[in-house]
């Protein structure tokens, strides 16, 4: 723990709110979530959206995860909390628990950093999380995405707001240097801690900050980069209007899950655009959060535009089917997500795509999971509901089981056993098909 010093001066509460304002709307009396490891950025971030929020009648509470990856980290995420509470700020701690992973750990563990974040978020009813990334991230980020051959998406950084399924994830920090979050730490008279991990040169970032002295005498500084990521950032608003309207024309996505593509609209587009319209479909109907790899999707797109998709393709847990109606993007069978348990009252998200609220009067012992092959155990109202529907989509659809017994299709809005068990279902997949736009800092 340390207090550091900064010749820049601190960020003040005016221009944390000219950042966070233009993030928003936000509802009359804020509830923000930040994420705080403990470090000087989240902390910083942590003291300025208290302030924000308690101007305006909201309040804050301060997230810490722990990973479970360092011994000491249980006793630095009591500490925040020891820190935070004079201050009147709410802190709760998120523990990783289960099994870690042996490969792949820093990815796990990002994922599972998120997953609790926006759990919290989710039980709390709360709209916003707000992370501390700020300026040398976002240089950090472009960097680490130019050495993977990163496109324009990838190359416009970290968006200001991301929407989730459960919140927006905010980043009002990215054009801030770290050395004016330190700075209001210090005139604050807070502690804080700094993690080893940052000094780690197993870790691409950590390799990165120690090139940046030679980096800013060429040039290419956190500020130019910055600069540099924000006219990308331009950039990719700008294809991602033109891809929304190509989509509006090519596209059809049915409320149960699957789509029509119209392979001749695709073809009248520029071929950024249309990678970047089948990519959105695949990556939507498959549930995923990111697109699949660049390689496999040109030649999947060669395939459409040529009309040589044969018996179908496979590609981001998709499957990708010739017809008459144009290319069916429906759910690849042998990707689907295994059924999970919901009580009830609850609020559960299957398979990356479909949100589900059970009655709090609903039975219990139900799983939700996809109908699969039990099509022939549905009544005959319900197998008429599904003739329509083309049959390789068919087995993707969300249902209800007690045990082996279908209790309940809640796309056909009928019951086969559990009366007015299901409130609402909607498909509310993980991205959208046409994002709402990226956010320019």
């Amino acid at each position: 723990m340390t207090h550091g010093d900064s010749s820049l001066p601190p960020l003040s509460d005016q221009e944390f709110a000219i950042r966070l304002d233009r993030l928003g709307p936000f509802e009359r009396q804020p509830l923000l979530a930040v994420a705080v490891s403990g470090g000087a950025d989240s902390l910083a971030l942590t003291l300025l959206a208290d302030r924000w929020a308690r101007g305006r009648g909201g309040a804050v509470v301060a997230l810490t995860v722990d990973h479970r990856l360092r011994p000491e980290a249980a006793a630095e995420a009591r500490q925040v909390g020891r820190w935070l509470k004079p201050r009147g700020i709410r802190h709760r701690i998120l523990t990783w628990a289960g099994p870690h992973p042996r490969s792949g750990l820093q990815a796990a563990a990002r994922a599972a950093r998120y997953r609790l974040l926006e759990g919290w978020c989710a039980a709390a009813g709360c709209l916003h999380l707000l992370t501390a990334h700020h300026q040398a991230d976002q240089a950090e980020t472009f960097w680490l995405r130019l050495a993977r051959g990163s496109g324009v998406d990838g190359l416009a950084g970290m968006a200001a707001s991301t929407p989730r399924p459960a919140c927006r994830v905010l980043r009002p920090l990215l054009d801030v240097p770290p050395a004016r979050l330190r700075a209001v730490l210090q005139a604050a008279d807070q502690r804080w801690i700094e993690d080893p991990s940052n000094e780690n040169v197993d870790y691409a970032r950590v390799r990165l900050r120690g090139a940046r002295a030679l980096l800013a005498a060429e040039g290419l500084g956190a500020e130019r980069l910055a600069a540099t990521v924000a006219r990308l950032g331009r950039a990719r608003l700008a294809l991602e209007s033109a891809t929304g309207a190509l989509l509006a024309r090519a596209v059809r996505l049915h409320p149960a899950g699957f789509a029509w593509l119209d392979g001749a609209a695709l073809a009248t587009a520029p071929e950024e655009l249309g990678l970047r319209a089948l990519a959105a479909v695949v990556t939507t109907v498959g549930g995923g959060e990111y697109p699949p790899r660049l390689l496999r999707l040109e030649r999947l797109y060669r395939d459409i535009l040529a009309a040589t998709l044969g018996q179908g393709r496979t590609l981001g847990g998709c499957r990708l089917l010739p017809r008459r109606e144009g290319v069916l993007v429906c759910r690849e069978p042998a990707a689907l997500a295994a059924p999970v348990a919901i009580r009830p009252g609850a609020i559960v998200i299957w398979d990356g795509r479909f949100e589900a609220r059970l009655a709090p009067d609903a039975p219990t012992g139900l799983r939700l999971g996809a109908l699969g092959e039990d099509v022939q155990q549905l009544p005959d109202k319900l197998r008429a509901f599904l003739a329509p529907l083309p049959a390789a989509a068919r087995a993707g659809l969300p249902v209800l089981r007690r045990g082996r017994r279908l209790a309940a299709l809640p796309v056909a809005d009928g019951l086969t056993g559990t009366r007015n068990a299901i409130i609402g279902l909607r498909f509310r997949p993980r991205r959208l098909i046409s994002p709402p736009g990226f956010t320019v800092v």
